[in-house]
């Protein structure tokens, strides 16, 4: 896991201009969470789907987005797509911090679906695992390939900035940030909750191991 801890969370999507200059940096604070779906989360799945599967994620953590990579789809079409799982997304940031809230707004701008959240955020991820993403070095670079993914998804670059500015983006990460470390004690990325409980096994990375524990859920 790429692992960090509660003073460890930095955020700043107000303050992210993303044109040069230093990384905003912020405490995190605020409540609400737990097992039970709340406004904040991003919800795949059918609401009486016998499993719940929460993951916290960073669209900046490499674990993350070779979860996504490898894993991800496999879980949507087994067992989201034939209501065996409802799967809840919940934005949990790892440095550098406010890219990845950046990276959250941007995968939410323009009242998204939950479908096209998971398109955007994966083309994040992409770029993220090639290299691409921060391949510039520089805060410019990585406003520019947020405004081309942006603009592949059908949005201007007018709006990706607005979104990835809009501070009640930041706002609602420090709840879902302050909610994971109360409710699970959520300390790095991808972190995973199995019908409401906090799963400590660490195969739950890999399609094989993620499979054997949504298949006991569904046993018992």
């Amino acid at each position: 896991m790429f692992a960090i801890g509660r003073r460890g969370v930095l955020l700043g999507a107000g303050a992210l201009v993303l044109a040069g200059g230093a990384f905003g940096l912020s405490a995190c604070n605020g409540s609400s969470g737990g097992a039970a779906i709340n406004e904040d989360d991003v919800v795949l799945g059918q609401a009486d789907a016998p499993v719940t599967l929460i993951e916290y994620a960073s669209s900046t953590c490499p674990h993350c987005a070779d979860f996504h990579a490898e894993v991800f789809e496999r879980l949507k079409e087994n067992y989201i797509d034939t209501g065996k799982l409802r799967y809840v997304f919940r934005e949990f940031p790892t440095n550098p911090a406010p890219v990845a809230v950046a990276g959250f707004q941007l995968a939410r701008c323009g009242g998204a679906s939950p479908e096209q959240y998971f398109t955007r955020l994966g083309e994040v991820f992409r770029q993220q695992r090639s290299g691409a993403l921060f391949a510039s070095g520089s805060m410019e670079g990585v406003r520019q390939k947020f405004i081309e993914i942006g603009g592949a998804a059908g949005l201007s670059q007018e709006q990706v900035i607005q979104c990835i500015n809009d501070e009640a983006g930041a706002q609602r990460v420090r709840r879902i940030v302050e909610a994971a470390n109360r409710d699970f004690q959520v300390s790095g990325t991808p972190t995973f909750v199995l019908n409401g409980r906090k799963v400590e096994d660490p195969s739950v990375v890999t399609y094989e191991g993620l499979a054997r524990l949504i298949e006991a859920e569904l046993a018992s």
